[in-house]
């Protein structure tokens, strides 16, 4: 399928990445498929839930990369992949899997899919959102323990000991390598309606 449009969409925990992911749903409908870098996380299988509950979960090596980029390789070619699930509320991958059928637009979504050379190389349109620390901290508070059972103290320490350190050392310098920043996120129309209309345009074979 050679005329997918890889869109890659990065920034930090909470900062509107999903709200970008969604809008292009909404917009195109069938046309778009969907990848998360967090149901990439590798398998724990050998670890206790004290011990998976334990791990760095924001670090490169917490996730299974090398499979993302050989699923969007395939989905490229017009391949339907099996996609794996992450269970959030045990740490650890889930025996289900998603399929996924390739499309006109794939979006691929995580925090740190810009700090990886090979999946930015496949990447068309790589969109950083900047959203404040104050409110994307409030956000991860608030769908942590609304959506994936975690209490308060949990996630603040989650959050000063592995989130901020590995935003700080990963996911910020990554911004870098982004083509365009959205700051403030889903609430930025001007900066939308650009990103839309150059999906459109592919969409529409203008381009």
């Amino acid at each position: 399928m050679s005329d997918t449009i890889v869109i890659g969409i990065a920034g930090g925990t909470g900062s509107g990445k999903t709200t970008i992911t969604r809008r292009i749903l909404r917009e195109f409908g069938g046309n778009v498929s969907v990848l998360y870098h967090d149901n990439y996380y590798k398998r724990h299988d050998d670890l206790t839930y004290e011990e998976r509950a334990k791990l760095n979960y924001d670090h490169p090596n917490a996730f299974d990369t090398p499979l993302l980029v050989k699923h969007i390789k395939a989905l490229k070619a017009g391949q339907t992949i099996q996609c794996p699930v992450y269970d959030y509320k045990v740490h650890n991958r889930s025996d289900r899997t998603t399929t996924v059928k390739p499309a006109q637009v794939l979006v691929v979504e995580g925090i740190l899919i810009f700090s990886d050379p090979n999946l930015c190389d496949l990447m068309d349109i790589k969109i950083f959102v900047d959203t404040d620390a104050d409110v994307r901290i409030l956000r991860r508070i608030i769908r942590d323990t609304r959506d994936r059972g975690r209490d308060l103290e949990g996630i603040v320490n989650q959050y000063l000991t592995t989130v901020k350190p590995m935003h700080d050392r990963f996911v910020e310098p990554s911004k870098r390598n982004a083509d365009i920043i959205i700051p403030t996120g889903g609430h930025n129309p001007v900066a939308l309606d650009f990103v839309m209309e150059r999906i459109r345009a592919h969409v529409e074979g203008r381009t």
